[in-house]
């Protein structure tokens, strides 16, 4: 089978659910209940799959001058593989319940480990129960593996480097994942100041899939992209969000929709407002 291209479908998937050499995670969590992700995976889940908890497994400890969900450091990170079951050598595919804005942060944090073989289930779990695929329940735990990795720091863009950038930001091409409302500053559900980074552009990740939860096609990624960025896809351009999670799900649709690599603002929304004096936009300009 060719490497993973960054989606796999169910099908694809139950080809080589039993395979040993791969490993299925869910990453289904909710922002305003952190409890309901593992709670669902329990009631129901890809057969095999093990579970991934964005604060405790796919975050490390919010400092200070972070956002609310910063990276964890490469030894919490490798052990947290290795107690899901996952080599070096495993092919890793992951999901969560709903629009694969989890499951991607997944998909870059193993990414940033220089791991290429992982893929997200395009439609998630609810695709996946669409077409009466078999479902278990339970906590499932495979046999411990050993994973040791290195962090590609070139990936990442720091609040340093947006500060520098001052008034240019804008020329940087940082995409905000956020909602409109989010972004323009219309309303802040999560965090204590609304509004967006001034010359950010603003690219919702819903934007980015069908009515059923599986991302468009290349093309139609393409487009909304030229509308955002232009037609320059071969230029630099930087994704964020509110806290570094749904920002990866926009890194992903670039890639599928032929731009460069993107660097990951991890901070992001929730990191640049943590200092008062940071200047803050919510207009439409």
């Amino acid at each position: 089978m060719k490497d993973f291209n960054h989606l796999i479908s169910p099908e694809a998937l139950v080809s080589q659910i039993a395979s040993p050499s791969w490993c299925v995670v869910d990453c289904s969590f909710d922002l305003m209940n952190p409890l309901a992700g593992h709670e669902g995976y329990l009631a129901g889940h890809i057969p095999g799959a093990v579970y991934a908890d964005l604060n405790q497994d796919l975050a490390g400890p919010v400092l200070p001058e972070s956002g609310r969900h910063p990276l964890p450091d490469v030894t919490a990170i490798c052990s947290t593989l290795g107690r899901l079951g996952i080599s070096n050598d495993t092919r890793v595919v992951v999901y969560d319940a709903g629009s694969g804005a989890m499951a991607a942060r997944a998909w870059w944090l193993l990414r940033w480990l220089g791991h290429e073989q992982v893929a997200v289930l395009d439609g998630g779990f609810s695709r996946w129960q669409r077409e009466g695929l078999s479902i278990d329940t339970g906590q499932v735990e495979r046999d411990v593996g050993k994973y040791v990795g290195s962090i590609n720091r070139s990936m990442v863009i720091e609040t340093s480097e947006l500060e520098e950038g001052g008034s240019p930001v804008r020329d940087m091409r940082l995409l905000d994942a956020r909602d409109a409302p989010r972004f323009f500053g219309e309303r802040e559900p999560i965090d204590a100041v609304a509004g967006h980074i001034p010359g950010a552009l603003n690219l919702p990740f819903t934007n980015c899939l069908n009515a059923d939860g599986t991302w468009k096609s290349s093309a139609d990624l393409r487009g909304l992209f030229a509308d955002v960025l232009g037609e320059d896809r071969d230029g630099p351009w930087s994704a964020m969000c509110g806290s570094g999670v749904t920002a990866c799900h926009l890194v992903l649709s670039g890639l599928l929709a032929g731009l460069q690599e993107p660097k990951l603002y991890v901070g992001s929304w929730s990191a640049w407002i943590r200092a008062t004096a940071r200047p803050i936009a919510a207009d439409l300009g």
